[in-house]
């Protein structure tokens, strides 16, 4: 509702009163995202509390679309480094797939999504189906050009994102406002609103359902297979049953498990997929606001046009090879920025 609002058409400078603020105790916790122009993405925190014996910002919202509206866009294949690091490290589970099997996945993707990327031929980081990529500002391309010079096991290279930067699969392209937060008019990010749904509905066999909450999955233990799933009526409260031959879960990390642990039966008592005990365990979050921040003199005759919705990456340097190998710890990071 506020993705064509000004910012003198938002009350309170698009800032929440110290009243709002009351309902949102978790959810204006990132410092930057609940505001008036975007508050109704978020849940009322009262309503929906949690119990934190530890401090876990989490950080959701109940709606169409969900969390493909909010999210960073930020779109990287896993190469067979990521896919080979449990068994070469000798921890946890091998995976059971290499990069092989799941790239022509990748490829689908990203045709249908559309990413726009530059190719940098980086083993660690395999090139995809890109969109031509966003410009770096000058800044940026001078750090790029400095890092090359000094380094040879590092780059820095345009963010991978799923903005458009031409007009793809019938929706617009970015127009370089930044407001992606408010949701896109133009659908030039992807989101289910912009495109998976439209692409559901033109086949002409979907219902959308909003109001429904998925309070578990029915298995069949003569199948061996999932065969619907167990729904409740938010506004009703009635419960309805709904059957497919394939059925996602698509529920963000906790709601996922919550419905996987609900979904017992006499051949998953503790929850579907759950023989091993260890559903729920073990969920892993992601930095969040933190890093480095500078100013840089120069370039004070040149300035940049629009405001991009993405931003730079340092794929991973440590740990690929000999050369490269770090004696203090495993594996490796990208930086974004």
């Amino acid at each position: 509702p506020t993705m064509f609002k000004a910012p003198w058409e938002l009350p309170y400078a698009d800032q929440l009163t110290r009243e709002e603020l009351k309902n949102y105790p978790v959810q204006k916790r990132t410092g930057y995202t609940l505001r008036q122009s975007t508050k109704h993405w978020w849940v009322n925190d009262l309503e929906n509390p949690y119990t934190e014996v530890k401090r876990f910002d989490w950080i959701r919202g109940y709606h169409v679309g969900g969390r493909s509206i909010m999210w960073g866009r930020q779109s990287y294949r896993w190469s067979d480094l990521d896919f080979e690091a449990n068994l070469k490290d000798g921890i946890a589970v091998d995976w059971p797939i290499r990069y092989k099997d799941i790239a022509p996945w990748y490829d689908y993707v990203e045709r249908f999504i559309g990413v726009n990327g530059k190719k940098e031929g980086l083993p660690q980081l395999p090139d995809g189906e890109f969109l031509p990529p966003m410009e770096l500002n000058c800044v940026e391309e001078h750090l790029r050009q400095k890092i090359a010079e000094h380094y040879d096991d590092r780059i820095l290279t345009i963010g991978r994102s799923a903005n458009l930067t031409r007009p793809h699969n019938g929706r617009g392209q970015c127009q370089y406002r930044n407001l992606c937060i408010r949701g896109c008019p133009y659908g030039a990010y992807f989101s289910s609103n912009a495109s998976t749904l439209p692409a559901a509905e033109a086949t002409g066999n979907m219902t959308l359902r909003p109001h429904s909450i998925v309070n578990s999955i029915i298995y069949d233990p003569k199948t061996n297979r999932a065969k619907g799933v167990r729904v409740i009526d938010a506004e009703t409260g009635e419960w309805h049953e709904f059957y497919a031959k394939v059925i996602f879960c698509c529920a963000s990390t906790l709601g996922t498990t919550f419905i996987l642990l609900n979904s017992t039966s006499e051949t998953f008592p503790d929850g579907l997929g759950n023989s091993s005990g260890v559903l729920g365990h073990y969920l892993m979050d992601h930095h969040f606001m933190c890093g480095a921040a500078g100013r840089f003199e120069g370039f004070e005759d040149k300035y940049y046009k629009g405001r991009r919705p993405n931003g730079i990456y340092i794929p991973r340097f440590r740990n690929l090879d000999k050369k490269t190998q770090r004696k203090d710890y495993i594996r490796g990071f990208g930086y974004q920025g």
